[in-house]
């Protein structure tokens, strides 16, 4: 798996998925003009935009480990403070933001209690730590088509529905173990228009992510063979993907 790709990889990817769910994921959140915000695991910048959108570039910053999104962000966003770091060691100081998001994020952190502790740990008292994971656990995530496919080729393939945060509940069991309070789950729902199967495909031949992974590690007759079945699974014509993401929200 990897996501020292390039930036517009990444867009076309889980890009045309995590745009919509970010005003969601903000709005979980309570972000509103006045505070400072932090965008953990930022990518190419998709929650970024609309942070700026809502408190000013000046107020954002945003962390990510992969140099080609940062790099990106940064470019993007002008005036936003972004640095190349993980969650799990914030380069903050204790107490800077009044939030801080973490949206797609959580399921690839290397331990997610302690990448959460740190999202705490550079939130005022009474601040704000949310974030959200696609439910792949029970394939209602953006990737569900392309994973049944997988499945169909090999039943042992690493669908990603055993990641953190993946399954109902997960991510609020998570957020306690972090020691934040009065935490609340929450569903968040983005439908998306696919105007024909190649669109639909040709990202997951990128190499982002565990699926775009899984792609590359198959030989040509397996990439032939999967893309003939995702296109069996996949409806003729114009599709919408409707793509189910668990959120919550807790108190610092």
């Amino acid at each position: 798996m990897s996501f020292d790709v390039a930036a517009e990889a990444y867009d076309a990817f889980m890009g045309r998925y995590s745009r919509p769910l970010s005003p969601l994921l903000a709005d979980v959140a309570g972000v509103r003009a006045g505070q400072r915000v932090l965008d953990v695991g930022c990518g190419p910048g998709a929650l970024t935009s609309e942070l700026v959108t809502r408190v000013g570039a000046a107020n954002v910053a945003a962390i990510d480990p992969s140099e080609p999104f940062v790099a990106a962000a940064a470019a993007r966003h002008p005036g936003v403070d972004v640095r190349q770091a993980t969650a799990e060691r914030l380069p903050f100081p204790d107490r800077s933001f009044d939030a801080a998001l973490a949206q797609l994020v959580v399921h690839f952190m290397t331990d997610p209690v302690a990448g959460l502790a740190e999202m705490a740990r550079v939130t005022r008292v009474g601040g704000v730590v949310a974030a959200c994971v696609w439910d792949h656990g029970s394939s209602r995530g953006p990737l569900g088509l392309f994973w049944r496919a997988a499945r169909e080729m090999d039943a042992d393939v690493n669908d990603e529905s055993e990641r953190a945060g993946t399954r109902e509940g997960h991510l609020e069991e998570l957020s306690a173990a972090a020691g934040l309070r009065a935490v609340e789950g929450s569903v968040l729902t983005v439908r998306v228009e696919h105007p024909s199967f190649d669109e639909w495909w040709e990202p997951f031949t990128r190499g982002v992510g565990p699926a775009g992974a899984h792609v590359a590690s198959l030989d040509a007759a397996g990439r032939a063979e999967l893309r003939e079945r995702c296109r069996a699974v996949v409806p003729i014509g114009t599709f919408v993907v409707e793509a189910r993401a668990w959120a919550a929200r807790g108190l610092v």
